[in-house]
């Protein structure tokens, strides 16, 4: 198994979210190794929460689910990319994808 460099972002990395059938990217969010162990054994997406300091399953509280069909590393091993099939909306908006305006503030999705 690859092992991913932690140590680079002070015990964090990086983690795109992409649907795993459209490809569409749906957020970013963090992760350390424990919520990485619980992704992987739990197959729920869980991340670590910068602002709550804590361990976070996406979905836990808004029943928007993340289920991991994938996880993906980069070239560097300091990026993870994890490929899920989502339950209604990854934004806190309540919109499929956080990724839903342009620079200039207009919907695009």
């Amino acid at each position: 198994m690859i092992r991913i460099d932690f140590e680079k972002g002070n015990g964090l990395v990086p983690c795109i979210v992409q649907d795993y059938t459209t490809s569409q990217v749906l957020m970013l969010a963090y992760m350390n190794e424990e919520s990485l162990q619980k992704t992987i054994d739990t197959k729920l997406a869980t991340y670590w929460s910068r602002s709550r300091n804590e361990l976070w399953v996406k979905g836990e509280t808004s029943g928007h689910y993340q289920h991991v069909r994938e996880i993906l590393v980069d070239c560097d091993e300091d990026t993870i990319l994890l490929k899920v099939d989502q339950d209604t909306a990854a934004c806190h908006t309540g919109k499929y994808s956080c990724f839903y305006r342009n620079i200039d503030g207009e919907e695009v999705l």
